[in-house]
């Protein structure tokens, strides 16, 4: 059995591994395609991934210092609370910021390019993160982990804003719906607001392996 939790150990780090470096190449590509098309949704999507970049590398270090036995529970808990209550700042500066932008755009009518680069990102994400986080959800059952259940959660969440901005972009892209890029953006803010005050109020602290979000 101990063989078997060493096994799932290393492949939860992997996968979360891999979500950082996908969360890094696709905000760059994100925040640049973004910049260039005057695309609201596109960067807003490039500022989350950071966020997530963030949130991924608390669970790596988490999981890596667990396995490695030299820290108590008590100082992981405390270090991890402190990391949320910044992602969860964080997330409330990118809500604010995407719920300015996009109605300065509406208002102002300053219609975003199309952006085929934003698309096929959002479409290789949509492909990606699902399966990466149901190896997450795999990982955390087998391990027990409130902590790598509640990330996997956040990467599947990702999934969905790609679908937003997916849809955003093409409506921009294919009816010339220019306000689809806007409105795409804007749907990202309740969630936003959600994970922010969540991480704020300590909800994705996990405890004994029980997570209390």
């Amino acid at each position: 059995m101990e063989e078997r939790g060493v096994r799932w150990s290393r492949i939860a780090i992997r996968l979360v591994a891999v979500t950082m470096a996908w969360n890094c190449v696709e905000a760059v590509i994100a925040v640049w395609s973004g910049i260039a098309a005057g695309s609201i949704a596109l960067v807003g999507f490039g500022l989350d991934s950071v966020i997530e970049v963030a949130a991924a590398a608390v669970v790596l270090w988490r999981l890596a210092v667990e396995a490695r036995g030299r820290s108590t529970r008590e100082e992981i808990e405390r270090t991890e609370r402190r990391v949320h209550r910044f992602v969860g700042g964080t997330f409330l500066a990118l809500a604010v910021y995407v719920l300015v932008q996009a109605g300065f755009t509406l208002f102002a009518g300053d219609a975003p390019e199309e952006s085929l680069v934003g698309i096929l990102l959002a479409v290789a994400s949509l492909v990606v993160m699902p399966i990466v986080a149901l190896g997450k959800f795999r990982a955390a059952r087998e391990l027990g982990s409130g902590a790598l259940r509640a990330e996997a959660k956040e990467t599947l969440a990702c999934a969905w804003l790609s679908l937003a901005l997916l849809i955003g972009l093409l409506g921009n892209a294919l009816l010339g719906w220019w306000q689809a890029d806007p409105v795409a953006a804007l749907a990202m803010v309740p969630w936003l607001v959600k994970e922010g005050l969540e991480a704020l109020r300590g909800e994705g602290c996990c405890a004994g392996g029980v997570c209390r979000g």
